[in-house]
């Protein structure tokens, strides 16, 4: 089946629904003044993973829907991650934004010098450098809800967690794999 316009526009929707997946998440840490239950390692993974997956999405030419949503996962994880420190060890405001900010920085640095290291390669007729990067984002992402698992395992209880987080992220899911199925593949 080849629908294009359903492809884009499925695409687009599960692109939203990953940009705003964290924000339910961040209101009701914020609501609880705590982070208890929520993994760190989840959130910097989910973070790092937007520097790849955002080089992969620009070099790979998607719709500008999908080429911004890595860098909103990023910015919303980087502020989830902070607020575990904010909020369960008692850093300062000045303190958590220094960190975010630092952080951001490079993380936005290390994908610009990426997307121009791809194209670089693209030009020369290499694509696996292209591929690599959506293989280490999966990675990453894989390893931050992995992580989370293992959590609920351990503790044999969903701790921290909004379910209404989970519920937008899995309509992204839905939605992003609908959208794939949408097109014709050679």
């Amino acid at each position: 089946m080849d629908v294009p316009v359903a492809a884009d526009v499925l695409g687009t929707l599960g692109a939203v629904c990953w940009s705003i997946q964290l924000i339910p998440q961040i209101i009701i840490n914020y609501r609880r003044h705590n982070t208890i239950g929520l993994q760190r390692s989840m959130m910097l993974l989910w973070a790092c993973a937007g520097v790849p997956l955002g080089a992969y999405n620009i070099t790979g030419h998607f719709n500008i829907a999908l080429q911004v949503q890595p860098q909103i996962l990023t910015i919303l994880s980087l502020i989830t991650w902070i607020q575990c420190y904010y909020y369960d060890d008692k850093w300062s405001i000045s303190k958590c934004s220094l960190v975010v900010g630092v952080i951001g920085a490079l993380f936005g640095g290390i994908e610009a010098g990426l997307v121009f290291a791809l194209k670089a390669g693209l030009k020369e007729d290499r694509r696996w450098p292209v591929t690599l990067m959506g293989v280490v984002s999966t990675v990453l992402l894989s390893a931050g809800v992995l992580r989370h698992y293992y959590d609920i395992y351990i503790h044999r209880t969903v701790r921290g967690i909004s379910f209404i987080f989970v519920a937008i992220d899995a309509a992204g899911d839905i939605f992003s794999l609908i959208s794939v199925c949408s097109l014709s593949h050679p």
